[in-house]
Formats: structure tokens, sequence, C-alpha cells
């Protein structure tokens, strides 16, 4: 992108904000519509490039260079990976049917590491969600994929930890793996399943329906193929969640029968439906925040009780509104007791009840364990602190999910 007649800092700021690394809450959809508008390009077909390159400076350099002509070059190609598709949150799989006002597919939502697997002829690639190359780590996954009866292929698919009598072991240990030789006599065996198909041989998928391309990976892949169930019965696929669980399973996804493939989208097109825990929590000390937060403390220290003290659990910024960060920073601070750069620890007074989905283990909280995907649902200000959850009812989750033994 040529812009050497604007100032050194807009240069950088423009660079930054189509390169990804600009922290200040831009969407990509909002610049995709500058660019496009720059550029004198239809914006639905510069969103479509950019979801098939997944880099959208080269996407706009080539749009402002060469226009629609320059935009029509991304198209789908083996080894180069596209963004995934996203899915967007139910709060049950009854609601997931509302929204479909029909059928759907529900399938079992798996806590592992998502891959984009590439093939052509004998050589296979596998990347990650964030479209690195990840090849090397997972020889399961390649000897997987070279077992099919195909010669072109893009899948998308999970890569997962089973332990002993199937159950998945823990998302970390799933993690862990990727960080180990798979020779590693102590690094868990991955097992890939599939829940979706691209690219067939010469069979271009993504815009085909859902039904369509399950279809098309049904006839490849049967034994990799992911559980899943075609219904519209609420007590159906109420019960097919009730047994993901019970087999150990972060929930489910529901999907619309007759939706595209939507490269980089997080439309509705796709629900996750996760089991969501709860526990009241004391706020033990809150950072500052930074960007368009400045000025608020955001980011705060979550603690269990254990006996006459409180054992810190983890961190959590997200779920609050700016009504609650101006309240929160001011009960904060009303209750400082020290500083420490841009910490702020208080007196354990405030109880906050916190969603979240999974525990996993920890050596770096006093606790022993941390909270995935943890959030701030409300300030519990009918509770006092002696009142919040204590640690053995968060070892007790731990041990139910096999976190633990």
């Amino acid at each position: 992108m040529r812009c050497s007649r604007r100032p050194r800092s807009e240069q950088q700021f423009l660079g930054a904000l189509l390169a990804g690394g600009l922290r200040q809450g831009a969407e990509a959809a909002l610049v995709i519509e500058a660019v496009a508008q720059l550029a004198k390009v239809p914006v639905d077909g510069l969103r479509t490039a950019y979801m098939l390159a997944g880099d959208l400076g080269v996407v706009a350099e080539a749009a402002l260079a060469d226009g629609a002509a320059g935009v029509a070059r991304f198209g789908l190609t083996v080894f180069r990976p596209i963004l995934p598709m996203l899915a967007q949150t139910a709060a049950d799989t009854g609601e997931a049917l509302t929204s479909f006002a029909g059928p759907a597919v529900f399938e079992v939502k798996l806590d592992g590491f998502r891959v984009q697997i590439h093939k052509a002829d004998d050589l296979v690639r596998v990347f990650s969600r964030g479209l690195n190359d990840v090849t090397a780590r997972v020889p399961e996954v390649v000897a997987a994929i070279n077992a099919l009866p195909a010669r072109r292929l893009i899948l998308d698919g999970e890569a997962i930890a089973i332990g002993a009598g199937g159950r998945p072991l823990p998302f970390q240990d799933t993690m862990r793996r990727f960080g180990r030789s798979a020779a590693d006599p102590e690094a868990p065996a991955l097992t890939l399943s599939l829940f979706d198909a691209l690219l067939v041989d010469d069979q271009t998928l993504l815009a085909e329906p859902t039904r369509t391309r399950l279809a098309a990976l049904g006839q490849l892949a049967p034994a990799l193929d992911v559980p899943r169930l075609v219904t519209g019965d609420a007590a159906a696929a109420a019960a097919f969640y009730d047994h993901a669980i019970a087999d150990g399973h972060e929930g489910v996804m529901a999907k619309a029968l007759e939706a595209p493939y939507d490269a980089g989208i997080r439309g509705a097109a796709w629900l996750k439906i996760k089991r969501v825990r709860r526990l009241d929590l004391v706020v033990l000390a809150a950072e500052w925040g930074s960007g368009r937060r400045r000025g608020w403390l955001s980011n705060l220290w979550l603690g269990a009780r254990d006996a006459d003290r409180f054992v810190m659990l983890g961190k959590t910024f997200k779920g609050m509104t700016d009504e609650v960060l101006t309240w929160q920073t001011a009960q904060l601070l009303a209750r400082e007791v020290d500083r420490d750069g841009h910490i702020v620890y208080v007196r354990p007074e405030l109880v906050v009840e916190i969603a979240f989905n999974d525990i996993q283990r920890s050596s770096h909280y006093p606790g022993g364990f941390a909270l995935r995907f943890a959030r701030v649902v409300r300030y519990r200000d009918d509770k006092t602190a002696a009142e919040a959850d204590t640690i053995d009812a968060v070892r007790a989750i731990a041990i139910a999910d096999g976190v633990v033994g």
C-alpha cells in the first residue's frame, strides 16, 4: 500500500491497521469497507478475498493496485490457508432451534486444537486456527489424511488428546502435546475429528450448503466424522447436548443446514452451546486498563476462600460494560490498600459472580487452578466475602471433570 505522501506517523498507523497489529478496537470489517471505498471495488468481493487470503494487507494492496481484477485473483487454493468460519453463542439447544426456525445440525463440540488440513497428492500440510503451519507437530493427523481416498483436500477439524475409556483429556493436556515431540513417551496421542469439507478433489464446496458439505465429508471419511444429529426436535437436541457433556465434551455446535462456509465470519449460521459454570469470587486486586479502558480499573484478580484467607484463581477483564467499569473503579479505589505499578491491591470485600467454562491446573496461581473463559456476570451486593465460594468447591469441579485425581 503506497502512502509516501502521508506523514510517517500516519503511514505507521495505516500499516499497523492493515497488518492487524494495532490494538485500538477497529474491526476488520470496517477496514475492509474503507479499502473497498478507496479502491472503488465491491465490498463483498473484497471481504471474500480477505477471507480466502487471510491477509488484509495483501488483499488491500492488490485492490488498490489493480481494482476488481486484483481482488478476483484470490480463490480457494490448496496450501494457502483461509480464515476459519466462526460461531456465535446460544444459551441452549432450544434457542438454537428457534434461531434457525427449523431442523439443524448438532455436533459434539470438541475442546481441542482446531486444524485446517490441505492435501495435494502425497503432500499434506496442517494449519492452526491462526493460519500457522503446524504439520510437523501432528504426525497422527498427517497419517490419517494420507489414508483417505482423495487426491486434493481442504478440510476443517479438531485434533484432541483422548484418554482411557475414550474420554477427552483436559484442554491443557492437548495443548501441552503441541509443545512436545510426538515421539515423547509422555506425550498423549492426538485423535483427528473432521467437521467440514471445503474441497474434495476437483469439487469446491465452500459455497455449498452445510448438508452438501457434510454429505461429502461422510462419504470421504466416515471414521473421522464428528458425532452429529440432524433434528428439529427440541427434546432430541437437548438429549444430544446432555450426552456430549456426560462424555466429557464442552458442549455442542448447532449449524444451519442451508448455510455456506463463510470463511472468517462469526455469523449466526453456526452457534456454540457450551456448559457454563459460575462461582462467587472475591476481588483481590485490579489492573489499570489501556486503550479505550484507560482511566478505569479493568483486569480483576479473583480469589476463592481458603479458611481465613483468599487464594488467587486468575484474572479477567471480560463481561464489563462502561457502567460497570466506572462503578468498579470507584468501589475498588475506595478499598485500596497498596499499589505496585499498574496494579491496585484492595481489601477483599467485593464479591463478583464469575461465569466460566472449565477449570485448568495452574502452577502460576496460588490456588493451583485457573478458570478458562472467565467473565463477569454481576457484582453480588447481597453477599459478603465470608460467603464467597471456597477453593474446595473449585477443587470439586476439577475432580469431577478429571482435571485432577
